[in-house]
Order: C-alpha cells, then sequence, then structure tokens
C-alpha cells in the first residue's frame, strides 16, 4: 500500500470575520508567530515529506499567489487551483482541483488554511483508507466558540449524531479524503463538504479520532491575538512549521 504524496490546503474564503485586516490581505497571508498562517502548513506538510501541495485560491488570488508562488522557496511544488470570485465552497473546490489535475486522483490530506495546529502531519503519511471508507477527520475537544460540537464517534465511526451518552467533539479542519466523496458533482457549481460527510457517515463511510495537540481556529482578531500571546509565551520548539 501506497503512502500518501499529496495535501490541498482550503485557502479560498474571504475571511470576512476578519475584516478589516482580509480587505487588503487574503486570510492566508495573515501573520500568526511571525510568518503567514498558510506557510505554517506548507512547512509542517514539507517536514511530513508531502511535497505535492494543491492550494484552492479565490478572494485575492494573486495577491496569495505572489507570495508563495511554485513553493519552491519551501522545498514543495504548489499547484493552484483558481476560482471565480465567488468561491466554490469546499467541496466544490476539492472537486474543481481533481477535475483539472491539480490534485491526482488518489487519497490526500485535507487541511483548512484558518487553522493553526502543532499536531504532525507524518502521523497521516501512512494512513490507509478502506476500500468503501471516504475520509478521515481529526477532532478535537469543543473550544468555547463551538460548544455543542459537530461530530461524535462510535468504535472509530464518526456520526452527526452520538449514541447513548457519547461526546460531541469538533472537527479540527486536517482529514484524509478519498476523491470518491465527492463524485457526482458538477463543475463550477459550489458545493459544501459537510452534506457530503454526513451523508457518508449514514453509511458508515467515515472514521475519526480525537487529537490533543494545541489548536485554534484563527477565525477573528481576538483568535488572532490569542495564538499570537500563546506562541510569545509558550514558543514553537513543538510545530513542524516553525
Amino acid at each position: 500500500m501506497s503512502a500518501i504524496t499529496q495535501a490541498m490546503i482550503l485557502a479560498a474564503g474571504k475571511g470576512t470575520r476578519l475584516r478589516p485586516l482580509t480587505l487588503e490581505t487574503p486570510k492566508p497571508l495573515v501573520e500568526v508567530g511571525g510568518q503567514p498562517l498558510i506557510v505554517w502548513h506548507i512547512k509542517a506538510l514539507q517536514a511530513a515529506g508531502i511535497t505535492d501541495i494543491t492550494i484552492n485560491a479565490s478572494w485575492l488570488a494573486d495577491k496569495l499567489m505572489d507570495a508563495l508562488g511554485d513553493g519552491s522557496e519551501y522545498g514543495v511544488t504548489i499547484h493552484w487551483s483558481v476560482e471565480a470570485e465567488e468561491p466554490l465552497e469546499t467541496a466544490g473546490g476539492i472537486f474543481q482541483a481533481l477535475q483539472t489535475g491539480k490534485l491526482q486522483d488518489a487519497p490526500f490530506i485535507l487541511i483548512n488554511s484558518d487553522i493553526w495546529s502543532s499536531y504532525d502531519f507524518s502521523q497521516l503519511v501512512d494512513y490507509q483508507l478502506g476500500n468503501d471508507q471516504r475520509a478521515h477527520l481529526l477532532l478535537i475537544d469543543n473550544p468555547e466558540h463551538n460548544s455543542g460540537g459537530d461530530f461524535a464517534i462510535n468504535n472509530g465511526l464518526a456520526s452527526e449524531q452520538p449514541i447513548a451518552d457519547a461526546d460531541k467533539y469538533t472537527f479540527a479542519g486536517i482529514s484524509v479524503m478519498s476523491p470518491s466523496l465527492v463524485d457526482g458533482l458538477v463543475t463550477g457549481q459550489p458545493a459544501a463538504l459537510a452534506p457530503l460527510l454526513k451523508q457518508a457517515m449514514l453509511k458508515f463511510q467515515i472514521t475519526a479520532e480525537v487529537i490533543t495537540d494545541n489548536w485554534i481556529d484563527v477565525g477573528t482578531p481576538e483568535r488572532l491575538t490569542q495564538i499570537n500571546n500563546f506562541i510569545d509565551n509558550k514558543g514553537t520548539s513543538n510545530h513542524q512549521g516553525a
């Protein structure tokens, strides 16, 4: 069985909650701990041996592409999947990247560009999706801003509703995906990922695990300040992207 060799970073959003910062700067380029947020992911993927990286871009796409180029500065190859002014949402963006050959028809690591985590991606490189498995999700304990959680786990399988009194956890924005999850979408048509995940969960095709690494959704000015303060105080020696 072959190891995972590619990743996709979702970077097409407008980052409206971080305005006015993101009126002129794409959210993935907002600085965290002295470097753009997305660079933490790129460096951490490279450290894990993943050098084939697809990034989708829409809002201020030219600025994002100018800043990162072809990825050679970071020892990776970046494949740009540029969307129209209105992004295609998560699943639509993945589908376009697959349809245009930016993303190969093989399992890949999927990362939301607007999270920061010390999770070591090398733990996913050898992950093997089963024949009928569509995705493996990483979950975290619920942060204040998502106290109700997203998904539960039962015997390793993810579900939208918990069984009995099981806990719900928050999706960390990191996963291993099979291209088959987005089969049947229409090229150029926006499509969200969550409904596809929930449909697949009903067929027992999604697995999940809870991680305990440092994690934050850098979605608001307050949480941006929070992560910068954390890095100032704790340092980043445990982060592969430092």
